[in-house]
């Protein structure tokens, strides 16, 4: 017999639209961290993050009846919060700086790895630190697709859906991304 923890997120969805409140409980457990880091890292706030959280949550809850699993889970996830992204932006009359700084270029440069000795952890806890800020100074579109791809483990295709938009488009960011990340991170060795 199969366990509530090893269904997939999909059957629990599932399970959940026809009334099972712990394939909820579950689904929450397994995505809740991801879903608040990846609004946190892409709004002004931690306040509008949580506010989006519940947003989000609220809008699972509320198209739980309605719900398919015509993709999967995280998918449908990220694409509820990335719309609800959208909305704070535009609302907040912000839409025109976060589509302007989406697709800017710039070198590219390695990284360094991290160290896992405890002697290094200090330095560990500086690297930890000025990845934050360097993913925080991201144009919002790109730290979106990179925070998708690190905190929810998306495909490229996936975030694609996740956020209306093109595999091309999205590998592209991605990339602009990763070279900005390792740009930051180099400027502060």
């Amino acid at each position: 017999m199969v366990t509530i923890n090893e269904l997939t997120d999909e059957k629990l969805m599932l399970g959940y639209r026809d009334g099972n409140i712990r394939a909820f409980e579950q689904l929450y457990s397994r995505h809740k961290g991801g879903l608040y880091r990846y609004l946190l890292r892409s709004c002004d706030s931690r306040a509008i993050a949580e506010e989006l959280f519940q947003d989000v949550w609220a809008s699972v809850i509320k198209a739980r009846s309605s719900y398919e699993a015509s993709a999967r889970f995280t998918t449908w996830l990220y694409r509820i919060a990335s719309n609800r992204l959208t909305d704070y932006y535009r609302k907040t009359g912000k839409w025109d700086q976060y589509i302007e700084q989406a697709d800017e270029n710039s070198a590219d440069c390695p990284v360094s790895p991290p160290y896992k000795q405890p002697e290094h952890q200090s330095d560990i806890n500086q690297q930890i630190q000025r990845l934050l800020q360097c993913i925080e100074q991201l144009p919002l579109l790109q730290r979106q697709v990179f925070l998708l791809k690190e905190e929810a483990g998306m495909k490229l295709e996936e975030i694609a859906r996740s956020l209306a938009s093109n595999r091309e488009a999205v590998k592209s960011r991605m990339r602009y991304a990763i070279q900005k990340l390792r740009l930051c991170m180099q400027a502060e060795a």
